[in-house]
C-alpha cells in the first residue's frame, strides 16, 4: 500500500544508465545480475517531501530502492509523538519488512522530493532461489539497517546530548560523502532539528541548546540546510566513534 502524494515517474531511468551504477562505493552488477534486476524493476515513483509512502500497520506489495532523494523511517505512538528509527538515502532499500512480513511496523516519510524504484514482492523468491549473490545483497542491506538501529539504540540509552548530536549529523555527513554528496566539506541536510529531536529522544528545546553548545567547539557550522564540517577530528572524539566506510557495498 502506498499513501501520501505518490505519482509514476514520467521518465523512468534505465538501468543500464542508473546513476548509482557511477558511485564508487557501490558494487557493480555482473551481467547477469543486471539482467535479472532490469526485469525486477517495474517501475518508479516520484513522491513528494512531507508524503509518508509506506505506512506501519499495512500491506505493500512493493519494495523500494531510493534513486535521488532522502527518507526517514518512523513510528508514531498513539498520542502523536514520533520516533524517528533512522534515515534512507539513496541506495538503501524500504518496505523490505512489509515484504517479508506480510506488514509493516513503521512508516516511511520523504524528506525531500523522492524517486524510487519500484520492485514487486512477488519476485523476491526467484531472486533468492537464482541469483545468490544478490539473495547476500539483500540480507547485507537488513543487516545493515539493524545495525544502523542499534546504533541509535546506544545514543537514545547511553550517549549524553551532546555525544548523540555529534554522532547522528557525523554519520548522516559521512553517508552523505560516501555517495558523492559532499562538495567542499559541505553536505545539504534537508532535516530541521525537531526531526534530530525525534531521532535522538531529546526535546526540541535540549536539541538546538546542544546544537549551539556543539557548533561553538568549532567542529561544524551547520545554517539552513548547509551543513559543513570544520573538524573531524573534534567531531569524532564528541560523537566517541568514527563511521566505518563501505568501499564496495551492495544496491539493488
Amino acid at each position: 500500500m502506498i499513501l501520501g502524494n505518490a505519482r509514476p515517474n514520467s521518465h523512468i531511468t534505465p538501468c543500464e544508465q542508473c546513476p548509482l551504477r557511477r558511485v564508487p562505493c557501490l558494487r557493480a552488477f555482473t551481467p547477469e545480475e543486471l539482467e535479472f534486476v532490469k526485469r525486477f524493476k517495474v517501475d518508479e515513483l516520484r513522491v513528494e517531501p512531507g508524503a509518508s509512502f509506506l505506512a506501519e500497520g499495512t500491506r505493500s506489495e512493493h519494495l523500494y530502492t531510493i534513486l535521488e532523494g532522502w527518507a526517514f523511517r518512523y513510528k508514531t505512538l498513539d498520542d502523536g509523538r514520533r520516533q524517528i528509527l533512522n534515515f534512507a538515502l539513496p541506495a538503501d532499500m524500504v518496505g523490505l519488512q512489509g515484504a517479508v512480513m506480510e506488514e509493516m511496523e513503521h512508516s516511511v516519510e520523504a524528506l525531500t522530493p523522492l524517486t524510487l524504484c519500484v520492485l514487486p514482492r512477488r519476485r523476491l523468491y526467484e531472486l533468492y532461489s537464482q541469483y545468490p549473490t544478490l539473495a547476500f545483497d539483500m540480507t547485507w542491506l537488513a543487516a545493515r539497517e539493524e545495525q544502523m538501529l542499534a546504533d541509535n539504540l546506544v545514543s537514545v540509552g547511553r550517549r549524553s546530548a551532546l555525544e548523540r548530536v555529534a554522532y547522528v549529523l557525523l554519520h548522516l555527513y559521512s553517508r552523505a560523502n560516501e555517495l558523492g554528496m559532499v562538495r567542499n566539506k559541505v553536505a545539504q541536510f534537508p532535516f530541521t532539528q525537531q526531526h534530530l529531536a525525534d531521532a535522538l529522544g531529546l526535546s526540541l528545546v535540549h536539541t538546538n541548546k546542544t546544537l549551539k553548545r556543539l557548533m561553538a567547539t568549532k567542529a561544524i557550522r551547520w545554517q539552513g540546510r548547509h551543513f559543513e564540517l570544520l573538524d573531524a577530528g573534534v567531531l569524532g572524539s564528541l560523537a566517541g566513534t568514527v563511521p566505518a566506510t563501505s568501499k564496495n557495498r551492495p544496491f539493488i
